[in-house]
């Protein structure tokens, strides 16, 4: 995850230029559609904070954390609001948030430590909270351009979450909706924690 963070420190104006405007509503709106107006929402590696900022702009109560230090930077800007900058591993929040949102980040750990991170997760999460994740879609592990990838199908999920109060209630591929990149298939999980 070190190896990680370095590049979005290194890379991180480049990064919010080529996602900040990226059209992301009907993931967001198949987020939203199981909150009600004004929930609390975390959003767990904002990046850019472009979904922070719509989450803001439609009247959720948002907390965003990133671990890049120069992601927190530009994302504060655009937000408005400081971002914290925080690692998945750091998280303290206890019963709080209605909904969690982990678009595209939570893909960088290992798999070991992802559930780890899930369990830090659903304590933090209010009984029904709804959480949102993303991964590249596959079955494996690689590191690429200095970053940690991955790859989640639907089977490999439900292995990560089982034994935790995580139910899925909906599941998509989709492809990456940024130029160039076409070709590339996520796994888009909503689920609930109990």
């Amino acid at each position: 995850m070190v190896n990680t963070i370095e590049y979005y420190n290194l890379h991180a104006k480049e990064y919010v230029d080529n996602t900040v405007n990226v059209d992301f509503d009907i993931q967001q709106n198949l987020f939203l559609k199981y909150l009600p107006t004004g929930a609390k929402i975390i959003d767990l590696g904002c990046g850019s904070g472009r979904d922070s900022k719509r989450f803001i702009d439609l009247g959720y109560d948002v907390v965003a954390i990133d671990g890049s230090i120069e992601l927190c930077k530009l994302a504060s800007q655009l937000i408005e609001k400081d971002v914290l900058c925080m690692d998945f591993k750091d998280i303290k929040f206890d019963n709080e948030f209605d909904g969690i949102w982990a678009c595209a980040s939570l893909l960088h750990l290992n798999f070991n430590d992802l559930r780890e991170v899930l369990k830090l997760i659903v304590k933090s999460a209010k009984n029904g909270a709804v959480f949102y994740s993303s991964f590249k879609y596959g079955d494996c592990e690689i590191e690429r351009d200095g970053r940690h990838f991955l790859y989640l199908n639907e089977q490999k999920f439900e292995n990560l979450i089982s034994g935790l109060p995580i139910r899925v209630v909906e599941t998509s591929i989709t492809y990456d909706v940024r130029p160039n990149r076409v070709n590339e298939k996520w796994l888009n999980c909503i689920a609930i924690i109990k």
